[in-house]
């Protein structure tokens, strides 16, 4: 490779040196998750460009579906320009996820420079997620239909809760099972909605941000929703939140989530005026084209 470059998989013994680009470089791109970058260690499509056996680039995109990821790192030193350690990364990146066949490739990034890598190489900036904020000194008044209560969530409901997950978010959005045990490990307030024969229906994990709190998940299973469910876990929430002195509550939702905007909006969140871009880069399944452009050669 030109430059003396080499790209290999990242390792668990690269997780120093990865950290220190995290740490000291200027340019960081990273997906805001509950897992560390360097958590997905030794996973695929986790790659480091070294020269001199010295890492200079790194860029990580590890799956926990099957036909979407997210472009979780992306950082590198200062002394290669930002654009040639990403192009000859992505290039490489294409290649292989190419290879694995049909998968959503998504990025949401608040750095002008990682957005402008995004669109230059293919991107489409599907949507903007936006923010919204709840800052009152009362607490939302939602009685919880009937038939269901609300209650602290315990560590056993989890695999209860993923059901509810997967149900209520489209593919790109669900989390897996490890996702969420890490979730409900950082959360200050974790609450279940459960009708009175026991089953989980909805959820919501909240955790601690710089300005209070942030509603980190909130979700109610299909066969629930429009029932006043969501507002009665928002309305608990809020109550707990400000027995504990904290009186501001933020959430992001998609843009073309209009009912999601408006059960916020409802409940007294107001937009921050603050969006940040949704990218994806969308792999056809190689792999299945060429089968079928051999059985139409076989059939004509």
């Amino acid at each position: 490779m030109t430059k003396n470059y080499q790209i290999r998989p990242a390792l668990a013994q690269d997780q120093q040196e990865i950290a220190n680009l995290m740490f000291f470089e200027r340019h960081v791109h990273r997906h805001l998750d509950w897992r560390h970058p360097t958590e997905w260690l030794g996973s695929p499509f986790y790659w480091v460009l070294e020269r001199n056996a010295r890492i200079m680039a790194v860029l990580a995109c590890p799956q926990d579906r099957e036909d979407t990821t997210w472009l979780r790192l992306f950082t590198h030193l200062d002394s290669i320009p930002t654009q040639e350690a990403w192009q000859i990364l992505w290039k490489n990146a294409k290649k292989e996820l190419e290879e694995h066949g049909k998968i959503k490739v998504a990025a949401i990034s608040l750095k002008i420079w990682m957005q402008e890598l995004l669109q230059d190489s293919g991107f489409t900036n599907d949507e903007q997620i936006v923010m919204l904020s709840w800052a009152e000194k009362t607490p939302l008044l939602k009685k919880s239909p009937e038939g269901i209560a609300i209650r602290a969530m315990k560590k056993d409901d989890l695999s209860k809760v993923l059901t509810v997950d997967t149900d209520a978010f489209s593919s790109l959005w669900q989390n897996p099972l490890s996702a969420l045990e890490q979730a409900y490990a950082q959360a200050i307030i974790a609450t279940v909605a459960e009708t009175n024969t026991g089953r989980i229906i909805g959820y919501q994990i909240t955790t601690t941000s710089p300005f209070g709190a942030h509603l980190a998940r909130l979700a109610v299973h299909s066969e629930g929703q429009r029932r006043g469910i969501a507002s009665a876990l928002i309305g608990d929430l809020t109550k707990k939140l400000l027995a504990k002195e904290i009186a501001q509550l933020s959430v992001n939702t998609q843009s073309s989530n209009k009912r999601s905007l408006s059960f916020y909006k409802k409940n007294g969140f107001k937009h921050t005026e603050e969006e940040y871009p949704l990218y994806s880069f969308q792999f056809a399944n190689k792999k299945k084209e060429k089968e079928l452009q051999w059985d139409t050669v076989k059939t004509l």
